[in-house]
């Protein structure tokens, strides 16, 4: 049976490290900044996170493309080269439309590769809701599914994948058209924190609002213990936009209280995201009980 490899993208969000201890590769989206691309990568340091948000902050703003066809020819020839099956675990289509120009690529490469299976699938999420999903795929691919096999359970699985993210403003997203129902989220009112889910859909959905970056906190903490299922298995993953160690210390040791988890893991809010909810957003991830809400327009 043909060995099966995983690969995401960077909307994904996962660390260096857990890719390496899940097996995971991924494809290349790009940033742009004054007129100049460059890839997004996942392996930035510490100050190179906190100079791009500051950039941010101080009115400079990145935009974001599709993972060029070069990059998934390139990622997918390194695994179908060593006999590999396929299953590449893509951002949601209604944030990216990435995977369909992987799809497109996929069936030319299977029929060059005789025998090689490629399966794309529209994760429905973004972020580390994303790469939950990539995560769980290696470990079903690491105990001998197909590929099929593979594909069929995570495709069962996309809106169990939650996200919980409070960000200070939807003008980021707004902007980037990334958003559904934020018409009614905007207004006067002074200190308003939206929440954002990932919906039922595979939209970033605002889904309520709380007066203050406090109340937001503790709103994502409430969401999550509500839908998290069997989290005595699982690990709770906290993903930030540069925001202040104390804020990310206080939101990690509320989730060890609150939730009987088996772990929380603090990683940051990659380029691709990042560009999209801005700086300071910080979110949490777990799977749980199905997502059923849609976003307004």
């Amino acid at each position: 049976m043909r060995k099966v490899q995983i690969i995401t993208d960077t909307c994904s969000d996962l660390t260096p490290e857990l890719m390496e201890r899940y097996g995971i590769d991924y494809a290349r989206m790009n940033t742009v900044f004054e007129g100049k691309e460059s890839p997004a990568e996942l392996s930035w340091t510490k100050d190179e996170i906190h100079k791009f948000y500051e950039t941010i902050r101080q009115g400079g703003r990145y935009t974001t493309t599709q993972v060029p066809v070069e990059e998934y020819d390139r990622v997918f020839r390194k695994y179908l080269d060593q006999g590999c099956d396929i299953v590449y675990v893509a951002c949601s289509t209604k944030q990216s439309g990435s995977v369909n120009t992987a799809k497109v690529l996929a069936k030319k490469l299977e029929a060059e590769y005789e025998g090689a299976k490629i399966i794309c699938i529209d994760s429905m999420r973004s972020a580390f809701g994303e790469g939950l999903l990539a995560m769980e795929a290696s470990r079903l691919a690491s105990s001998g599914k197909t590929a099929e096999e593979v594909a069929s359970t995570i495709m069962g699985m996309r809106t169990t994948a939650l996200q919980f993210c409070a960000v200070h403003t939807l003008e980021y997203l707004r902007r980037a058209g990334r958003v559904k129902g934020s018409a009614a989220f905007f207004g006067n009112l002074f200190g308003v924190k939206p929440i954002l889910i990932a919906d039922a859909e595979g939209n970033q959905a605002a889904y309520k609002k709380v007066k203050g970056r406090d109340a937001s906190i503790t709103e994502i903490v409430k969401l999550l213990k509500e839908s998290i299922t069997n989290p005595e298995e699982q690990t709770v993953y906290l993903g930030h936009a540069d925001c202040k160690q104390e804020e990310v210390d206080v939101l990690k040791e509320r989730i060890e209280k609150e939730i009987p988890c088996k772990d929380v893991y603090v990683c940051s809010i990659g380029p691709i995201i990042g560009a999209s909810v801005g700086p300071d957003a910080i979110s949490v991830f777990a799977f749980g009980k199905a997502v059923t809400f849609v976003g307004g327009e």
